[in-house]
């Protein structure tokens, strides 16, 4: 016996009154069809009276009717008006009155059936969890960051609206206000800040599965632990970042199969520690492909006339430097292609051959986050030999379908 409020007894007055609902409109459409079928009726009584009997003008009527019956009714024109007018003499008024019985009558269960289909997708749409319509979302970022990518692919696969604000990536005024100084920040409902494109991605995933706290409450469960690093530079890190926080009822719904929240978290943490090191050795490989890569970076990004300029040769410069740096710090082949060739073909025989997507049939925060940081290579030379020498091709169109590139505001 479940104590009246308790999660069940929610779920029951829920479901009673969703079924309720359905059942209302079940009924009102019913009670049209009713309606619908006794204007027919009166309508076959009028047409089959005596003085309806079919004379040689008035005959012109039903053959009409006829030839639009596979058609939308009520879209004849003031043709198709004056031809009943002319052809129907005064003793067949009747029969004239019956096809206005029968063609109202359609009409009527046209309009209703179509007005009841309307509502119900548009409560539906309303209704749907995944909307999240109740927040109101800014996106600071700088458009070729690969973690900025994960969060936009993560607001666009759920249809959340969001406003970004693009950040100079040199003076950084856009977020002077904030005491983190990296990108991504979301600001929600211009009042809390979520850091870091993991957690970011993890609290909203939680919000919109379970809505029983907000995202403030939510954020607990995320704490920030401050550290230094090797070089002794102050660093911050999020304890539990890759988990969605739900119970253990939405979590079997969540991750249908035993070891679909262990992988989904697996491959998230490899998308931030392995994966997202191999964007810059790749794009920045050769002078050529690093001016490319910069000449794109400012196109697409926030920056002023010589900013553009300086950022555009000196930074390609020092950023095909700076790759060979980060090569040897992370143990790359001097071909730093086939580590990318590598990560991705490991990432789709992850997949397997029998699943669109490593969620299933819809993508999971896995699939969001890898697709979210290969995509900031598209356009360049790394990404097309990336496409060709892979297996990768199949899985990116479909995220590709699945997520949408201009829900933000």
């Amino acid at each position: 016996m479940v104590a009246p409020g308790g999660q069940d007894w929610k779920q029951h007055v829920l479901l009673s009154s969703h079924l309720s609902e359905n059942c209302g409109r079940l009924c009102k459409t019913m009670m049209a069809a009713a309606c619908v079928r006794t204007l027919g009726k009166v309508g076959r009584l009028v047409l089959n009276t005596p003085t309806c009997s079919l004379t040689n003008s008035a005959a012109v009527v039903p053959r009409i009717y006829l030839r639009c019956n596979g058609r939308a009714y009520g879209t004849g024109g003031a043709g198709f008006r004056s031809r009943l007018q002319l052809h129907a003499p005064v003793r067949g008024s009747g029969r004239v009155l019956g096809c206005a019985f029968l063609l109202g009558g359609g009409f009527g269960l046209y309009q209703t059936i179509k007005f009841t289909i309307q509502r119900h997708l548009a409560e539906e749409q309303t209704n749907a969890p995944e909307l999240g319509t109740d927040l109101k979302l800014t996106l600071y970022q700088y458009k070729t960051c690969p973690f900025c990518s994960k969060v936009r692919a993560f607001l666009d696969y759920h249809g959340l609206q969001y406003e970004i604000v693009e950040v100079n990536p040199v003076m950084r005024q856009e977020i002077k206000w904030s005491m983190y100084r990296k990108v991504p920040i979301l600001v929600v409902d211009e009042t809390v800040q979520l850091n870091d494109s993991s957690v970011i991605i993890s609290a909203l995933k939680t919000y919109l599965v379970t809505k029983e706290r907000t995202i403030s409450q939510i954020l607990a469960f995320y704490p920030e632990m401050k550290s230094k690093n090797d070089s002794g530079k102050d660093v911050a890190e999020f304890g539990n970042k890759y988990w969605v926080m739900v119970n253990d009822a939405d979590a079997d719904h969540l991750y249908p199969e035993k070891i679909s929240r262990k992988e989904e978290i697996k491959w998230r943490t490899w998308a931030d520690d392995w994966l997202v090191h191999l964007i810059s050795p790749n794009v920045y490989r050769t002078p050529t492909e690093a001016l490319a890569s910069f000449d794109y970076i400012v196109r697409e990004g926030k920056f002023g006339t010589f900013e553009g300029f300086f950022a555009k040769y000196f930074g390609a410069a020092a950023m095909w430097i700076i790759s060979k740096r980060l090569k040897k710090r992370h143990n790359l082949q001097d071909d730093v292609r086939q580590d990318l060739y590598k990560a991705v073909n490991d990432w789709v025989a992850a997949i397997g051959k029998n699943r669109k997507f490593m969620g299933g049939d819809q993508p999971n925060l896995a699939d969001l986050a890898v697709f979210g940081v290969l995509r900031v290579m598209e356009g360049l030379e790394a990404f097309d030999d990336m496409i060709e020498h892979t297996k990768v091709k199949n899985w990116y169109q479909r995220m590709q379908k699945v997520t949408h590139y201009n829900q933000c505001l």
